[in-house]
């Protein structure tokens, strides 16, 4: 299926590094926030969790795309619309974003010298062909031990606030993580491969991106 000209490729996130890695792969996406209320969920599941979560953050854009077909974003003919969430596990213990500076420097205590998994839920809504994918994906995260002041230098910076899993692996956190197995771009929060996989099972290719961009 080739991919039209006036696609409109939506991301129901505020993530900048998202964004970031979309407009890297040559899709210059619409940015539209959900805003869905992640605390009104209760799943043990990990997996579950971020699938669910980045399912009902694509589903509430589209929602309310339908509900304001003038604004311009929605041409049903031609949109998809990608929800993405994540999370880390150390110890069996899931985590978000931290609160506060306090909880981010316990965090990094207990994470400091330990192993995780960040997982991020992918969800990618077609509206043509009325179809919805739901797919996760996880990878291990070996954290470097890291020392009390390093830690306080580290969450003064405002970076870990702003991040799943209290770091961000493409900015100062980077040099923290000693090592990754698997997909690097899953920790920055959308798997790319993972992405070109939904993308091909809905009919799309990804470099036809590239040839409508002129890249």
């Amino acid at each position: 299926m080739a991919i039209n000209s006036k696609l409109t490729f939506i991301l129901a996130s505020a993530s900048p590094a998202r964004r970031r890695l979309l407009n890297a792969l040559g899709i210059h996406a619409a940015v539209m926030p959900s805003h869905f209320d992640e605390s009104s969920l209760q799943i043990d599941n990990p997996a579950e969790l971020v699938e669910t979560l980045a399912e009902c953050k694509a589903e509430t854009v589209g929602r309310r795309l339908q509900e304001r077909p003038g604004d311009g974003l929605l041409q049903r003919e031609n949109t998809l619309i990608l929800g993405c969430d994540s999370l880390l596990v150390v110890q069996g213990e899931i985590y978000g974003k931290p609160a506060d500076e306090r909880e981010a420097i316990a965090r990094w205590e207990r994470m400091s010298g330990d192993v995780g998994e960040l997982h991020t839920g992918h969800a990618l809504i077609d509206i043509k062909q009325e179809k919805i994918l739901v797919r996760s994906r996880a990878t291990r995260v070996y954290f470097a031990a890291v020392d009390t002041g390093e830690i306080a230098a580290y969450v003064a910076t405002g970076e870990p606030l702003n991040c799943a899993g209290c770091f961000a692996i493409e900015g100062k956190g980077g040099a923290f993580v000693d090592k990754l197995e698997g997909c690097h771009t899953n920790v920055i929060g959308l798997s790319l491969p993972l992405l070109r996989e939904m993308l091909r099972e809905l009919g799309y290719q990804i470099t036809d991106f590239w040839k409508n961009s002129g890249e």
